[in-house]
């Protein structure tokens, strides 16, 4: 059941929703007529580069008949992949969203370009659940992919298709247009605006829509891309995923001899440090707020882009990310608050989480965001799946949920249907702050996540030698608040699955990684046990993995110490 302060929290979250219905109902009975009502797409202008990298051998799965989505497969044994019930709803979304068209484009053969033609006159024709192809994110993407794979899908049509399909642009974008008069979440308007601009640029007949599209474009990017370059969200799949429609937009108008929007350049300007500073030597991404497997490839073609090549960014004070770097050490650590709720659909209960990684080799990760599976996306959300410390196997931030009186239950099923599965409550207050201390880089913060439910400020330090390869890191739990029962907490490593552990010297583990380094870790003031964890971010699905975690119970207060040091290589090997 809802506390006191979570159940105020959330009749104000659901009064907000109501009236924002009432104000999109408003806005639709008052509003003058659509501008895309009485236009129609004549003719394609220019077709938006994909910046998304192909796989060739991706088409000739789709060719037999096998659709591999989102981590779920699907055999339609010559059928239609839209005649079948979707193996998840995560699946749905990429099939809905036509993305994997750039596969067929790829294979650049005659029989790829009939097979594009075919999916796509099948979803034209009505084909598939509407339902499932609706919603405002997965219509953007249908309208980008349509676009930027038109030559893939046109080559070879006849009019007929052609009619078709340009009908189907405008249908695309009349609802897209009409999502944005209905007051969408946020990050859906963003969505939409880059779609609706990529419409205004490339198709003829529909250029009415480009100058509000730019403007909405505008407004969303100023109020959403913070000035140190994170999204409102705080994730990096969002981030990185928008700016690959970003760059092609802005090279979008400049081929129409359109200025782009100020807002537009300035956006792109600030996000690429950011992906820097959570980036790792593996070219992957840090596993924080929705983050799961890193396409290495689309990460490494948006970092060409950053003109600077400096060094990463080091600090994010408002988007809550820090980085400290020495030699071939690097550690990222989340010491942010939670989103705001309308932002919070992939966030996770991860603050004083951090990863570690010595050159290309990661050593300490986050369990990461599977692709699919509500369940288990609900789990890797959660604060034990992350490494850092949790308090009687609690969230410092929680879900909504549908608990209570079935009111509270129905009005929690509502707002999620609106806005995704948010963080309704975490911690209010975190504070950190970073120096040097006799050549160690030091980053030091706190928070009260579980002040009130267990009377717990969990304070965490980093301390990182980079000439030694060395971490050295702190947990301390003061109390708090008004509660002072004493408390089972757990400190969790999450090793990544390539790393083999066994006992080491004076008490302490060995971490063997795959390149020959050995690294040692040691704690005091807590009990050491090495258990089994998952980790979901890996490019071929969940692994298999272990975790050292640290157990102790905290009465009046409490501090641990660990520490992780690379071992110096053997003379004699």
């Amino acid at each position: 059941m809802l506390g006191g302060p979570d159940r105020w929290r959330f009749y104000r979250l659901v009064g907000r929703e109501i009236a924002r219905s009432v104000r999109a109902a408003s806005a639709r009975l008052t509003a003058p007529p659509d501008i895309l009502a009485r236009v129609r797409v004549t003719g394609l202008i220019i077709a938006p580069h994909d910046l998304r990298t192909s796989d060739a051998t991706f088409a000739d799965d789709i060719y037999a008949g096998l659709f591999v989505f989102a981590g779920r497969s699907l055999a339609v044994s010559g059928g239609s992949p839209f005649d079948y019930t979707p193996p998840s709803p995560e699946w749905a979304e990429v099939l809905y969203g036509f993305g994997w068209l750039r596969h067929l484009r790829a294979a650049d053969t005659a029989l790829a370009r009939a097979n594009a033609r075919a999916f796509v006159a099948d979803f034209i024709a009505g084909r598939g659940d509407p339902a499932l192809a609706r919603p405002t994110p997965v219509a953007a993407r249908r309208l980008i992919s349509f676009l930027s794979q038109s030559p893939l899908v046109l080559e070879g049509a006849d009019r007929t298709f052609y009619q078709n399909f340009l009908r189907n642009l405008a249908k695309s974008a009349r609802e897209l247009e009409h999502d944005l008069r209905q007051g969408v979440p946020p990050q859906w308007r963003l969505l939409a605006a880059v779609a609706l601009c990529y419409a205004g640029l490339c198709c003829d007949g529909i250029q009415p829509i480009l100058k509000r599209a730019t403007r909405i474009l505008s407004r969303e990017l100023d109020r959403q891309i913070m000035a140190d370059g994170g999204h409102r969200s705080r994730d990096p799949r969002f981030a990185m995923e928008l700016l690959l429609d970003l760059l092609p937009l802005r090279q979008s108008y400049l081929s129409r001899s359109v200025d782009p929007p100020e807002a537009l350049l300035r956006a792109i300007d600030r996000m690429l440090p950011l992906l820097r500073l959570l980036r790792h030597a593996d070219a992957s991404l840090s596993h924080f707020n929705g983050m799961g497997a890193t396409a290495a490839d689309h990460l490494a073609t948006l970092l060409v882009y950053d003109g600077t090549l400096a060094q990463p960014l080091m600090h994010a004070p408002l988007s809550g990310y820090e980085r400290l770097e020495g030699g071939r050490l690097v550690v990222v650590a989340d010491v942010g608050a939670p989103p705001p709720l309308a932002y919070s659909r992939n966030a996770c209960a991860g603050t004083l989480s951090f990863e570690m990684s010595s050159g290309p080799q990661r050593i300490v990760v986050n369990c990461g965001l599977p692709e699919s599976g509500a369940e288990l996306r609900r789990l890797a959300r959660s604060t034990p799946a992350h490494s850092t410390a949790s308090v009687a196997d609690a969230s410092s931030s929680h879900v909504l949920a549908g608990t209570g009186w079935w009111g509270e239950r129905a009005a929690a099923d509502w707002v999620s249907r609106r806005l995704g599965p948010i963080l309704l409550h975490g911690p209010s207050e975190v504070k950190s702050e970073r120096f040097t201390d006799g050549g160690a880089e030091v980053l030091a913060a706190r928070h009260d996540g579980y002040v009130r439910d267990h009377g717990i400020v969990h304070e965490r330090r980093w301390r990182l030698i980079g000439a030694e390869g060395r971490l050295e890191g702190e947990d301390a739990f003061l109390r708090a608040g008004n509660r002072h029962r004493p408390e089972e907490v757990a400190i969790r490593f999450h090793l990544h699955p390539s790393i083999v552990i066994s006992p080491g010297p004076e008490g302490g583990l060995a971490l063997a990684l795959p390149l020959g380094e050995v690294w040692d870790f040691r704690a005091e003031g807590a009990e050491v046990a090495i258990e089994e964890s998952v980790y979901f971010a890996g490019l071929s699905g969940a692994r298999r993995t272990d975790q050292i975690v640290l157990h102790l119970r905290v009465g009046d207060g409490a501090r641990v110490s660990w520490s992780f040091s690379r071992r110096a290589a053997d003379p004699a090997a």
